[in-house]
């Protein structure tokens, strides 16, 4: 898709091709802007089009209907598994069709190594959008009160970097070649 035939509501100069970001999300940014990663800014025009992801059909059944299943990003980015016979009606502002919805959450996956808080064991949890962090496995939230329970250690990971066990493998020596 060539956004050149759609003028910047802006400055009216053509908006750009269609780019994607890191996390997934495609975007049309106007012709005479830019963005800078150094400085993490716009520079020039500054408007943005943040087009919408399109649904994409999964290989699962609704367990309510029996239908397809969706998978579908919201505005804000959050992901969810939805029937596709189910919709919205804007002028009652209703759901029709089938209900089901299932959100999607992060992933967990058990460590070796134990908390320097409170030395429980700790998790890797992913975000949906990749984002990892090593917590504690005590940590949790209560929806009631809308409070954090447990232990409150967490440490985000930079892209790339690998969780360290305390197994000390990563200071053994290499096996001899034979």
């Amino acid at each position: 898709m060539n956004g050149t035939d759609e003028p910047c509501p802006k400055c009216s100069s053509p908006l750009g091709e269609v780019t994607e970001t890191q996390t997934g999300k495609k975007l049309q940014r106007c012709s005479q802007g830019s963005w800078n990663k150094e400085l993490r800014k716009s520079e020039g025009c500054e408007y943005v089009k943040w087009l919408m992801i399109e649904p994409v059909e999964l290989d699962e059944k609704c367990p309510k209907c029996d239908s397809v299943l969706i998978m579908q990003v919201t505005r804000f980015g959050k992901k969810m598994k939805k029937c596709s016979k189910g919709g919205w009606d804007k002028e009652l502002k209703k759901a029709t069709g089938c209900d089901y919805v299932e959100w999607l959450t992060g992933k967990k996956e058990p460590l070796d190594t134990d908390c320097p808080t409170c030395g429980e064991k700790l998790v890797l949890f992913t975000t949906n959008s990749g984002k990892k962090m090593e917590k504690c496995s005590t940590a949790g939230w209560d929806a009631a009160n809308r409070l954090a329970t447990g232990c409150a250690y967490i440490r985000w990971l930079k892209p790339g970097e690998v969780p360290v066990s305390s197994a000390g493998e990563e200071f053994l020596p290499p096996e001899p070649a034979s």
